[in-house]
């Protein structure tokens, strides 16, 4: 049968329509192609940049991490011999002095780190070891440098920033730990030394009085004794010992422009601090 006219127009149109919509869908799924291509180009060249930074990074830690190496090779030959350090310390030391220094000297340690070098000291058993929590400040690595010239990785235990602490550990549990005086008996015009390094090259004695307890520090609190056994850069961190062998306190800082006045965190908050970080990340106490 004959299409009639208007049936024919109507045929006309749908297939027009459809056409039409070919076209379109046509047109709408390639511009859908064209950018998602541009966003996948887009998504490899942020992956490759940011492959590449983590590389650079990577690199840049690993060289950091080799050049603290070595550093602490030539650290650990540059100490010598602990017999003739001992003899050259108890000599310059006073009589007060001069039998405990062997003892103390084999807690004490050298914290480097690829930025800088400070001291600390073995506060408990088991490779546990405190120095101040700037030494670490802004550092990527770190090793430790026992007495006997032992070069030791370390892990962070926790740190308590209002008092300086901060706790480490090194795997070599053998070294004795120094047992903390109770402050409150500390008397001002006791004699006391400072062991530590303050050229990072070898273990250093520094001896002076007591002069004055319970000062004020940077952070407020009236914490510290003030001493004028000698304290110089690579000092911070370590032990300032009585001449019964036991830490008042932690070397802390010294007071910029002067001579012989130094600050050092009493024993009582060294404890405390310690106490609370331990507690917090190993569950128990270890003083």
């Amino acid at each position: 049968m004959e299409l009639k006219r208007h049936h024919k127009i109507i045929i006309g149109s749908v297939s027009s329509l459809l056409i039409l919509f070919m076209l379109v869908s046509s047109v709408f799924t390639y511009m859908i192609f064209i950018k998602q291509s541009a966003s996948d180009s887009q998504l490899d060249r942020k992956i490759t940049d940011l492959q590449s930074d983590t590389q650079a990074k990577f690199n840049q830690l690993t060289e950091s991490i080799l050049k603290t190496e070595s550093e602490l090779n030539t650290l650990g030959s540059q100490i010598g011999s602990i017999d003739q350090q001992i003899s050259k310390l108890k000599a310059s030391a006073s009589s007060d002095f001069s039998s405990i220094i062997e003892g103390a000297l084999e807690s004490v340690v050298t914290v480097r780190t690829d930025i800088s070098q400070a001291s600390g000291f073995v506060i408990a058993n088991n490779g546990y070891i405190v120095t101040n929590a700037h030494v670490l400040d802004g550092a990527r690595a770190a090793g430790i440098i026992t007495y006997d010239g032992k070069m030791h990785s370390v892990s962070l235990i926790g740190t308590n920033t209002d008092l300086d602490i901060i706790l480490l550990k090194i795997a070599d549990t053998s070294y004795k730990p120094l047992i903390l005086a109770n402050s409150a008996n500390v008397q001002v015009g006791e004699k006391v030394i400072a062991i530590g390094n303050p050229l990072g090259l070898q273990f250093s004695v520094s001896e002076g009085i007591i002069s004055a307890m319970h000062r004020e520090g940077e952070n407020g609190l009236k914490a510290y004794i003030q001493t004028d056994a000698a304290l110089n850069p690579g000092n911070s961190g370590g032990p300032l010992i009585d001449i019964n062998g036991e830490v008042v306190g932690i070397n802390n800082y010294k007071l910029g422009g002067s001579e012989n006045i130094g600050f050092a965190l009493e024993s009582d908050y060294i404890k405390s601090a310690v106490n609370e970080i331990a507690t917090t990340e190993l569950g128990t106490n270890l003083i």
